[in-house]
């Protein structure tokens, strides 16, 4: 093990870092596309002469000129083609053309949910006083169908839409998943929501014709597993597991997965990818008898795999266990000797040419860490406990697996999903059968004829795997403390677990006291670090006036507690994505929900009626009730939270309250809010808006 690292059959170990870092770099900060260009093509010309008068010069005497020139070349290249692969940067980007109207392409399998259907779409033309012009560009599209309406839109289909796309909005609340960042990964930085009057459909067909085919097969093949089984649950899990069609799963399914820490299960990877390969392999086996049918069945075997990953929707760990199962095939094929690690090397240095934003997936963060692991840490773990008894030999062979995978992706898990599974090894050694059994009697299901006498008793018995499996997932996640949640994690914390796990392999391997040094001090400044911020959370007091789309929602936090004035219920998706991961990310273990007509006190707040006081701060809210009242003196307060719409205006408000600011939240017409403005603006008062704005955040003592 202690070579793994340094045999020049690895030689991308070198050379991936200056691309990632590059890319990194493009995808952070801005750059000269030129310039860099420029660079690169005097980086060619000088390792190009370097060459030439290699003997004359004695370059070889100096052969860290040669690695640097290389190793910068690929580090700007990173920089130029995260920056070129930004279609925003494009001069013919839709958003840098006036435009009546867009014609787009449906790039994607169209979802629909209630009334509304989703797809990304790529714009190919504008349309503005009758000029049609060329242009590029990824925009977000949501239609609005008539009630009931099934969605008749399909990949590859062109649509006439009208320009009223706009920017997808940045995080508004503290915590919040930001939603712009994500897809900017993905290229999209607009998006549109039209009428069933704002769009038509002008062609069909009209996308690449493989893709096309492949997405009708997988929407047969999952009508097919709708047609023999029954149980809801059963069918999106085999859909997802098998076809990586991404069906509505209820959410006692998705939380039973996510807490056991077998959610990788529910997303195509590498993983199922192997067990295809492995029935591939088996059945081409009888062509291993002569030199020309090993070659055939490594045509075959290639073209299979690539085809399943175009039919599970190309996601970046489908590619990279397709791109790496490809190198595999090739290498036995040709009798060479093969370094895992090198493909997986080779594997990441190919996609992210391809696409330097998958650097940015999470599904490619967590396979690639996951595989690394399995070669490198896994032989390791392994080996640090020997049992002579085989049956343990093979248990703790398993264990190592999914300690490793595990381990290399905890601060991964931590850092974007903010939760841990404790009982990890018990969930993945459960599924390690039932996942194999689904994957091999839905594949035989799919592909066999859709005859009764076969297709019912393999459906049956794929039906009755997938429900004991969510049912033993369901029942493991109840066991007492089975998972370690809202843990936030920063980017230095973050690079300081991986720095601890690094440390400690190290020191397995080579056994140097100052590698348990470090790996003690990096601990050390990592908890520290997480002391620090629970302290700080504990001695805070802060008010928190949410922008919420439909919702009154302000927080008020003492301590680990906070006390939440709102008319959202606990369940609702919008409390879950706009103030739950506020509280997570806080630690407030002692939460209090109050009603907005619900008055309440306690030693830190109090609310009577229209007046909250927390601490020392006043705040007035004005709603409806507040209409046309008038109070027999003034009541000094901080802020006045103007909330549903009320008939107001600003000199009833300043004949019944002294106020430092005025806040205006998003329950609040455009008419209203505007009216306030100007008047706010001619009184010189302070105002802020909080409708598609960032929450009010402030101290409190």
């Amino acid at each position: 093990m202690k070579a793994t690292f340094l045999l020049p059959e690895n030689p991308f170990l070198q050379l991936l870092m200056p691309l990632l870092t590059g890319i990194f770099l493009g995808i952070v900060f801005p750059f000269n596309s030129v310039f860099l260009s420029i660079l690169i093509c005097v980086l060619i010309l000088i390792f190009a002469s370097l060459n030439i008068g290699f003997t004359r010069w004695e370059i070889y005497r100096n052969p860290w000129i040669g690695g640097a020139i290389i190793h910068s070349f690929l580090l700007f290249t990173g920089i130029l083609f995260a920056g070129r692969y930004q279609e925003i940067n494009h001069r013919s980007h839709f958003s840098k053309q006036k435009a009546d109207a867009l014609l787009v392409q449906i790039i994607q399998e169209p979802r629909q949910t209630g009334n509304i259907v989703r797809f990304n779409t790529s714009v190919t033309h504008t349309s503005f006083n009758g000029k049609i012009l060329s242009s590029s560009g990824s925009l977000l599209v949501a239609l609005k169908l008539d009630s009931n309406q099934t969605s008749p839109y399909n990949y590859g289909d062109e649509l006439l839409i009208k320009n009223n796309y706009k920017p997808v909005d940045a995080p508004f609340n503290p915590a919040e998943f930001n939603y712009k960042n994500w897809l900017q990964h993905q290229n999209i930085y607009f998006q549109t929501f039209l009428n069933p009057n704002e769009f038509q459909l002008i062609a069909s067909g009209k996308g690449n014709p493989v893709i096309a085919y492949a997405l009708k097969v997988r929407k047969n093949l999952v009508r097919k597993l709708q047609k023999y089984m029954h149980d809801r649950n059963a069918i999106s899990v085999a859909s997802t597991l098998i076809l990586g069609y991404r069906a509505d799963l209820s959410q006692d399914v998705l939380q039973a997965y996510a807490k056991t820490g077998t959610m990788h299960v529910l997303s195509v990877s590498g993983m199922h990818v192997a067990l295809v390969y492995i029935i591939i392999d088996l059945l081409l086996r009888f062509l291993n008898r002569k030199r020309s049918g090993v070659i055939l069945k490594a045509i075959i075997s290639i073209l299979l795999i690539w085809i399943y990953a175009l039919i599970t929707g190309f996601s970046p760990a489908v590619c990279r266990a397709a791109v790496m199962i490809t190198f595999v095939i090739v290498g036995k094929t040709y009798n060479q000797h093969i370094s895992m690690l090198n493909i997986l090397l080779v594997s990441a240095f190919v996609l992210l040419l391809y696409n330097p934003f998958f650097i940015t997936d999470v599904g490619f963060q967590l396979s690639y860490l996951a595989v690394f692991g399995l070669i490198i840490l896994q032989p390791i773990i392994e080996n640090l406990l020997a049992f002579k008894n085989y049956f343990l030999r093979k248990l703790w062979s398993l264990l190592s697996v999914s300690l490793a995978a595990q381990i290399i992706t905890f601060p991964v898990s931590i850092f974007y999903f903010h939760q841990f599974p404790v009982y990890f090894l018990i969930s993945n050694l459960f599924i390690v059968l039932p996942s194999m059994l689904i994957m091999y009697f839905g594949i035989a299901f799919l592909l066999l004829p859709s005859l009764d006498i076969i297709a019912k008793p393999l459906a049956f018995l794929l039906e009755k795997i997938i429900v004991l499996m969510n049912e033993g997932l369901v029942w493991i996640e109840n066991i007492p403390f089975g998972n370690w949640n809202k843990l936030w994690i920063t980017i230095p914390e973050y690079l300081l677990l991986y720095a601890i796990i690094c440390c400690c392999f190290s020191w397995i391997i080579y056994r140097k006291p100052v590698l348990l040094k470090l790996s003690a001090v990096f601990t050390l400044l990592f908890l520290c670090s997480f002391s620090y911020k629970r302290i700080r959370a504990t001695n805070q007091n802060e008010i928190i006036l949410l922008s919420l789309r439909k919702n009154i929602g302000l927080i008020f936090k003492n301590g680990n507690k906070a006390i939440i004035l709102t008319d959202l219920k606990t369940t609702d998706k919008t409390f879950q994505y706009s103030i739950q991961p506020y509280l997570d990310s806080c630690k407030s273990t002692q939460v209090i929900m109050i009603k907005p007509d619900q008055n309440f006190n306690n030693t830190v707040f109090s609310k009577q009626n229209n007046l909250i006081q927390f601490g020392n701060h006043l705040i007035f809210v004005a709603d409806k009730s507040y209409e046309n009242k008038t109070f027999r003196q003034k009541i000094k307060v901080d802020e006045v939270l103007i909330t549903n719409n009320p008939r107001i205006d600003l000199n009833q408000i300043s004949r019944n309250l002294i106020f430092n600011e005025l806040v205006l939240d998003s329950r609040n017409s455009d008419y209203l809010i505007s009216k306030l403005l100007n008047e706010a603006n001619l009184d010189g008062r302070k105002i802020k808006i909080l409708k598609r704005n960032k929450a009010l955040v402030f101290q409190s003592n």
